[in-house]
């Protein structure tokens, strides 16, 4: 790869660092994925609604707090004509490059960043140079900023390149709150997918190493629940009352204890609650905020279950009621073993590339596999590429960074996947 090529990647990956947009309010990133599409000359661009089964949307914010990202793309310039075709949550685009007879390509990114205030400290690499997130409270933790400069770069080297048959690249959103993947999943533009790549950067991974597909990426379930009892004053005549505190203190508490299945890993967290008025008033209203996971999308449905009856026996015991409100899930799919062998093959003659894992079990989840799933369901093939990045600290933290070299390596090690991929007929 040049170092004009180079150059660009680092320059795109940054622009998009820049500015960080939460799930299903990625205008302002849409906006500049199109112009880039514009720029490179791929065959179809859909945006929007075009680009999703609207009605699979899942955990998609309040109108209050989309608006004011929209308004934001708008000031920033962001054309009125796009912006109305993805306004409402409906960010999201799906590019087709078409170069003849040979199989369709599939990869998938992720277009959202996180709600973490990035550090704006002198050793933090984006504050010392200029590119750190201009959206306070919100960051590209987790590389998808990256992830969308190498698909870029890789349908550029595609529409240069001895290629045959036809690349889709989906650029998702809302991967962080399992909002998009579905959505994706079912908009028609798999139906004619033969081989799909899902990609990540990093998850302690080194620059030069490649997982050319991982294994088990946990199956996740997103719910809140609202306990709703009665009110009363806590010194005076508590027992009036129904203690919706008491009622969610009871959830959590048994939910650490749901008992652990003999067929595999299972998670169960409560990040987050939210209720009552004053000390002395016996809370009316309390929420949580939970999760499950499982090794398997059956273990997640059992940890599931569980939770929501563990919900139900607490809301009974306090005289409360409680509703439970599946927010977003995703299930686990693993990658194929041929996919995994084209890339760990291909790995080995790209510069920079000092090492191969054939392949490892994920550990965490992801809404790409609702895509992966699709293509598996329909006779494709599947598979999640690991491109090893050094990051001097943790995903999801304040001071989460990439090292840029392994942008080139992401592009030439899918580039070359997919030209080898095209030489074959599925």
């Amino acid at each position: 790869m040049s170092t004009d090529a180079r150059s660009r990647l680092t320059e795109l990956r940054r622009a998009f660092h820049r500015h960080p947009e939460p799930g299903w309010c990625e205008f302002r990133t849409t906006a500049r994925v199109v112009e880039e599409l514009e720029r490179i000359g791929v065959d179809e661009i859909a945006v929007g609604r075009d680009a999703l089964a609207t009605d699979e949307r899942m955990a998609v914010p309040a109108d209050d707090e989309i608006r004011p990202w929209l308004a934001r793309a708008r000031r920033a310039g962001v054309d009125d004509d796009l912006l109305e075709r993805i306004a409402g949550g409906h960010t999201g685009v799906v590019a087709t490059l078409a170069r003849g007879e040979g199989p369709c390509i599939g990869l998938r990114v992720d277009l959202d960043g996180i709600s973490i205030r990035e550090s704006a400290e002198s050793d933090h690499r984006p504050a010392a140079e200029g590119f750190r997130s201009e959206h306070d409270g919100h960051m590209h933790a987790c590389g998808h900023d990256a992830h969308l400069a190498i698909a870029l770069g890789t349908l550029e080297s595609i529409a240069n390149s001895e290629f045959e048959g036809t690349l889709k690249v989906f650029f998702q959103p809302a991967e962080e709150i399992s909002g998009g993947g579905k959505a994706m999943a079912e908009s028609g533009h798999l139906d004619d997918v033969d081989y799909l790549f899902a990609l990540h950067i990093g998850l302690g991974h080194p620059t030069g190493e490649i997982v050319a597909g991982v294994e088990s990426p946990l199956a996740m379930a997103h719910l809140t629940a609202t306990f709703e009892g009665a009110s009363a004053h806590a010194g005076k005549a508590p027992n009036e009352g129904a203690n919706a505190m008491q009622a969610a203190a009871a959830a959590i508490q048994n939910a650490y204890g749901i008992a652990r299945h003999r067929d595999g890993a299972t998670r169960v967290n409560v990040g987050r609650i939210e209720g009552g008025s004053a000390s002395n008033v016996i809370a009316e209203e309390v929420t949580i905020d939970a999760e499950v996971r499982g090794e398997t999308t059956p273990l997640m449905t059992y940890m599931r279950d569980e939770l929501e009856r563990t919900l139900y026996a607490a809301a009974e015991l306090h005289d409360c009621d409680v509703t439970p409100q599946l927010i977003s899930e995703s299930p686990c799919v693993d990658s194929h073993p041929a996919l995994r062998e084209v890339i760990g093959n291909v790995a080995w003659d790209v510069d920079g590339v000092e090492s191969v894992v054939p392949t490892e079990e994920f550990g965490v989840s992801e809404d790409g596999t609702y895509l992966m799933k699709r293509v598996q369901d329909a006779g494709g093939l599947a598979s999640y590429v690991l491109v090893g990045t050094d990051h001097p600290t943790s995903h999801h933290t304040p001071t989460f960074d990439v090292d840029e070299e392994s942008l080139g390596i992401g592009v030439a090690l899918l580039s070359d996947a997919f030209v080898e991929l095209s030489r074959r007929r599925p």
